[in-house]
């Protein structure tokens, strides 16, 4: 193994206890396990270092791509970072450091070879046939042709309003032979203005045919070398698939045709979760948490954004990875701290990057009531009675029975419920208190997005009060009266509001750098519906 592939971690760093933003999955087809590998916090703030690498070096902003690193244990315990690029890196497949490209593609390198250069040549000509000159020709013609037709048309249409005009006054003013002599005349000047028309359209015809017909042949030549290119194309991936093979922690190894028979997207097993997990397997390394990311220009779909974390693609990466976790201790749900506990309620204090509740897809079932459900007894009867954005941390209620949860739902409805949220803004604010009124309203095309919209917004009310200053932050409590979706980011970063996002949110315009969102729910104050007392219940803010 090669020791720049692995680099040491930064110094005194630890595994975090915090909860995991993501997690690869998989199902074992040995065991039917669900198998887990997660994106931690520890990992995320290593990408984060290794992006001001990236930034360093005008090499990675040519193009962009997805980057990955996986932290993996070796076999004396020592943790180490791997690396590795999706796809090829400005032109290169192999490059020092970086983990290889999964084996297999030597063995096809000749039918790759020859069939890259075929669908260059296609290339080149169907960009030839694109540009012919014939296509800006019959172009600037049948404009041409266009205009003077409808000039034509004008001239014909007023000749034809002054005939009218004529018929009228001739009927009135003529009689017997003289009337019929004129209006004869005037439909032979009718004659003349059609033929003068089907004239003109016959030169038209005759002078855009030739080219028409060039066009056609070229269109029909582009339609037959894109359908070659998509057999040539489809005949090399079918060679790759069948020539790759991946390794998993059991130490078994298969061809992607083998693992996936009816067919993969092109590009598949070049990603760089396959890479890096192939590596770790055959190396006999642990992995420990993944991380993947995106770097350069804004993909062609504007659907990736240079610094954001992202899991694994649905149709190339996520069919591989039940394989290729296989051998992997499944991974249990962790502990969510509780903070008080009887037979009628719970409050747990939620970490940040943990959902509230399940939601609708498979990567996103990790969350509080899942994990509640998984860990107590009684977990299954549990429901959430409000909901903490998943980068927000806090205090979280849930009730043990229905009766429990109606009540405490009609106590937040009626704002009896008194709640109080720590944060620290991206910059420096010049008032030591206030109260925040704007309506919100989510967008049903830029979902969760969340803005101000005086027309169709909801009301919301917030208050809140300066804690303390730094130089280019500001921490501050903030009280909401009403619970809107992402009221108080909306309420910080609005310019109608305090004009500052919370450190961390990017959603909503910070720029700043930050390992999570500095949003906590720190206190909550509610009636006990069966205990008849008042609790009042408190976090120490962990930022």
């Amino acid at each position: 193994m090669q020791s720049a592939l692995v680099f040491n971690l930064p110094k005194n760093s630890t595994i975090s206890n915090s909860s995991p933003s993501y997690y690869y999955e998989g199902t074992c087809p040995e065991t039917g396990e669900l198998l887990k590998l997660p994106r931690t916090p520890l990992v995320e703030a290593i990408a984060h270092t290794f992006m001001q690498y990236l930034a360093s070096d005008e090499v990675y902003s040519r193009e962009g791509k997805m980057y990955g690193i996986l932290l993996v244990e070796m076999a004396d315990g020592e943790q180490r970072i791997l690396k590795a690029f999706s796809g090829l890196l400005n032109g290169c497949s192999v490059v020092a450091g970086w983990v290889p490209p999964i084996p297999g593609r030597d063995e096809v390198a000749v039918d790759e070879s020859r069939t890259l250069a075929e669908l260059d040549t296609i290339k080149q000509e169907l960009i030839t046939l694109k540009q012919l000159p014939a296509r800006q020709q019959y172009e600037n013609l049948s404009h041409e042709f266009e205009q003077r037709l409808q000039q034509m048309s004008d001239r014909h249409k007023d000749r034809k309003q002054q005939r009218h005009i004529q018929r009228q006054l001739f009927n009135t003013t003529l009689t017997a032979e003289a009337l019929i002599t004129a209006l004869e005349q005037l439909e032979q000047e009718s004659r003349r203005d059609g033929i003068e028309r089907r004239k003109f359209k016959r030169q038209r015809d005759e002078r855009l045919q030739p080219l028409k017909q060039i066009i056609d042949t070229a269109d029909i030549r582009i339609r037959e070398l894109k359908q070659q290119r998509k057999q040539l194309s489809r005949q090399l991936q079918a060679q790759m698939h069948a020539a790759y093979s991946i390794m998993n922690f059991f130490g078994q190894s298969r061809s992607l045709q083998q693992l996936i028979p009816e067919g993969l997207p092109t590009g598949t097993g070049d990603c760089c979760a396959p890479k890096l997990l192939h590596y770790a397997a055959t190396h006999n390394l642990k992995p420990l948490a993944m991380a993947e990311f995106w770097w350069g220009p804004s993909s062609v779909n504007q659907d990736k954004i240079q610094g954001e974390f992202y899991g694994a693609c649905v149709e190339r990466c996520q069919p591989l990875m039940g394989f290729l976790l296989s051998g992997l201790q499944p991974h249990p749900p962790g502990e969510v701290p509780i903070l008080y506990a009887d037979e009628w309620l719970i409050v747990v204090n939620k970490p940040p990057g943990l959902l509230s509740v399940p939601g609708r897809y498979r990567d996103t079932q990790d969350s509080v009531l899942s994990r509640l459900r998984h860990n107590l007894p009684d977990g299954i009867a549990l429901t959430p009675v409000h909901r903490l954005d998943q980068q927000t941390s806090g205090i979280l209620l849930l009730a043990r029975d229905r009766q429990t949860y109606r009540q405490l739902s009609q106590q937040f409805q009626q704002r009896q419920v008194h709640k109080i949220y720590e944060a620290v803004l991206a910059g420096t604010i010049n008032t030591n208190e206030g109260v925040i009124e704007l309506p919100l309203w989510g967008n049903p095309q830029n979902r969760p997005y969340q803005q101000v919209n005086w027309q169709y917004g909801k009301p919301s009310l917030t208050k809140y009060q300066l804690i303390s200053k730094q130089v280019n932050y500001t921490r501050i409590e903030f009280i909401p009266l009403t619970g809107r979706t992402h009221q108080l980011r909306v309420h910080a970063a609005d310019p109608t509001g305090l004009g500052i996002p919370i450190l961390g949110d990017r959603l909503y315009g910070c720029s700043a750098e930050a390992s999570r969102l500095h949003l906590h729910a720190r206190e909550l104050s509610f009636d006990h519906p069966q205990l008849g007392k008042r609790l009042h219940l408190q976090t120490k803010t962990p930022f």
